[in-house]
């Protein structure tokens, strides 16, 4: 068996780019036999090895699975890394725990790979888990065997191995695994069991589904390559279901982001019907969606508002937003420049509702201007507007000055310079 699963390491070239492999090892039956395995082969595969422990503290043998691994540790000569495990115990929690304490490994200790003991029962185990939850088809290709993770990768070169062909080496046996309190446990110790009295095969059959689904959406990426997803144009052009492909795809570059089939489909309704919106999805998420483009994009509450109005005085300069605003009482008559008809200070601030600018025989609200201009939510968020005396003077929005019509009475006594600041 061990000539076996190492013949399909080097063909799979997992460690080609890797030298310093960090082996995650609860102490338990799957992560022992990892870590003798690589021990055994370190020197075929060209690698150093590490291996990182966490203490969850739930079991009074915890402290002594700890010890252990340290002195096997330091009787073959291997770096360890442990930490105690911290905060409310949840399946969930533990595990952002441990993964968030292999990155820090990982990085301050020059390691490019994790190594973890996921076999081919975890696999099925997790494809039947996510049957269950009701994932979508593409989430059913079950545990990837390598990804990107922290500073390298994250390997898992046990995947196609059932635990069944392992040696029974020493480990530490966790009563937990045989509770019915976790999901896991249960279709693992009860529900496949069970399914298995009508396919003695369940395991291999969920397997396989899990890797055509895999191959189908390489497929389906393949195919569409070539489109850019978040051009509306390009978007609007495909048929529904490769619409529903690729977005699909998108939102898998927000692993942090896992949206509902609800949301899912309000995104998609927005995308194919408005023409310009912003949506908050969840987690300070929002779409963002203009006549050309569409984008998915973290903000905070404040990323398109501008400041707090400010008030600029004739004969003065003040910041505002990407600005700069000169208030010059004697007029320079440069192109650059917008004529002031009174001295009275001009008031900067951002759209209101309501808002209207008058254009000599017709006014007209800011809302409907910004519309027939497709500007975008964000060149919509951050327009400035001037006013003066009460009345709207100026519209500043995407680079756009839009101005108030004079009449014939007026007389000119001063300039508004704009300048536009470098973005920093």
């Amino acid at each position: 068996m061990n000539q076996k699963i190492l013949t399909h390491i080097q063909e799979k070239a997992y460690f080609t780019k890797h030298h310093k492999v960090l082996i995650a090892v609860s102490g338990g039956a799957d992560s022992m036999n990892l870590l003798h395995f690589l021990y055994a082969h370190r020197k075929e595969l060209a690698i150093k090895i590490g291996i990182a422990h966490v203490n969850y503290k739930q079991r009074p043998e915890a402290d002594d699975e700890e010890a252990y691994l340290k002195k096997w540790a330091f009787n073959h000569s291997v770096p360890i890394f442990t930490r105690d495990f911290s905060g409310s115990f949840s399946e969930n929690a533990a595990r952002r725990f441990r993964y968030f304490f292999f990155k820090e490994v990982m990085s301050s200790e020059h390691y490019t790979a994790v190594v973890t003991a996921h076999h081919a029962d975890d696999q099925a185990e997790t494809i039947f888990m996510r049957l269950i939850r009701g994932s979508r088809l593409r989430h059913l290709s079950g545990i990837a065997d390598r990804q990107t993770f922290g500073t390298g990768e994250l390997i898992r070169p046990f995947l196609p191995f059932p635990k069944e062909d392992w040696p029974d080496i020493f480990h530490f046996e966790d009563a937990s695994n045989h509770t019915s309190a976790f999901l896991r446990n249960r279709v693992r110790n009860h529900y496949l069991p069970a399914l298995g009295a009508e396919n003695p095969k369940i395991k291999e059959s969920l397997q396989s589904l899990g890797a055509e689904s895999r191959f189908i959406f390489q497929a389906l990426k393949d195919l569409t390559a070539r489109i850019k997803t978040t051009d509306c144009h390009e978007f609007l052009q495909q048929t529904e279901p490769v619409q529903m492909v690729l977005l699909q795809d998108y939102l898998e570059e927000f692993p942090d982001l896992q949206v509902s089939k609800g949301q899912f489909n309000e995104i998609m309704h927005l995308i194919q019907t408005r023409a310009n919106c912003t949506y908050a999805i969840k987690k300070g998420y929002y779409l963002l969606k203009s006549y050309d483009s569409f984008e998915i994009k973290k903000i905070s509450p404040e990323t398109y508002r501008l400041p707090k109005e400010k008030v600029v005085e004739c004969d003065s300069i003040v910041k505002y937003g990407q600005y700069r605003f000169s208030f010059k009482q004697c007029p320079d008559n440069k192109e650059t420049e917008i004529p002031i008809f009174s001295l009275s200070p001009i008031l900067l601030r951002e759209k209101r509702d309501g808002d209207r600018i008058h254009f000599g025989k017709f006014t007209k609200k800011l809302s409907r201007l910004f519309i027939d201009e497709k500007f975008s939510f964000q060149e919509r968020a951050s327009a400035v507007i001037g006013e003066q005396e009460g009345d709207i003077i100026f519209v500043l929005a995407a680079g756009k000055t839009y101005l108030r019509k004079a009449s014939n009475r007026d007389i000119m006594e001063a300039t508004l310079h704009i300048e536009k600041l470098e973005d920093r």
